[in-house]
């Protein structure tokens, strides 16, 4: 079972998320995961308010053929009257092992985030993951998924959209020592019936495993979409560092 503590994070959090950097390589059978929160009051020239949760859960089967992958968060920064930062999303994936190198993938996922502009959006898809690589100290896996987008534009009057989008990523993974871990991965997501309507992430983590139960993590996160909602920008990035705990 681990625990995860957020320590800092500069900017917003992405509006796709990385489910590759969340996996969590064990053997074991069961439940394993954990969860997070931090708060903090400032007063100044006016008062902040700030709120992180976060959680992280998978469960694998004892037959090893399923596995399943739950992701929770809750980020909120109020400065005065003014919300800077309000984000939820919950994620549940469904992993079935069809062979040695290929799994099949079944998501769901609901969010809101005032940043990007995205008052809900639903997405519900499914898709073939592959093994392209695996080896003591490199792996490399790819996916091709189709799914399911309902949106909600956080504008007056709501824009509405529902669409079908394909979301393709590749994940790189290099554990040049037993305490360091680089991962990797890109996504690409655009619509089927309008190919210029794309977002990309790119999203980079170095793990250093610092002792047997703690970890730091540097995180960089690029999100690039085409059209995004309302008047929200283009481009938005993520630096962040954290620490977690597992037991």
């Amino acid at each position: 079972m681990g625990m995860v503590f957020w320590m800092m994070s500069l900017s917003s959090r992405s509006q796709i998320v990385n489910t590759e950097s969340a996996r969590m390589q064990s053997d074991t059978v069961g439940w394993l995961g954990g969860a997070g929160l931090s708060a903090s009051l400032r007063q100044n020239t006016s008062r902040t308010i700030g709120l992180d949760f976060e959680t992280h859960f998978e469960y694998k089967t004892k037959s090893d053929q399923g596995l399943w992958l739950i992701l929770a968060n809750y980020d909120f920064l109020k400065s005065g009257h003014t919300k800077i930062v309000d984000n939820k999303f919950f994620h549940l994936r469904y992993n079935y092992k069809v062979n040695a190198w290929m799994r099949w993938e079944i998501f769901s996922q609901v969010q809101q985030n005032i940043i990007t502009q995205i008052n809900l959006r639903y997405l519900l898809g499914t898709g073939p993951r592959f093994k392209i690589v695996k080896y003591k100290k490199i792996k490399i896996y790819a996916a091709s998924l189709a799914m399911l987008e309902i949106e909600h534009e956080l504008t007056s009057p709501v824009v509405k959209h529902k669409d079908i989008r394909s979301s393709s990523y590749l994940t790189f993974t290099w554990t040049p020592r037993e305490n360091l871990e680089f991962i990797c991965t890109s996504y690409f997501q655009p619509l089927f019936r309008k190919f210029s309507d794309w977002r990309f992430l790119n999203q980079t983590v170095a793990r250093i495993k610092v002792t047997e139960h703690f970890k730091v993590d540097l995180k960089w996160d690029y999100l690039h979409d085409r059209f995004p909602a309302g008047t929200a920008p283009r481009t938005t990035y993520v630096f962040g560092a954290g620490v977690s705990y597992e037991l």
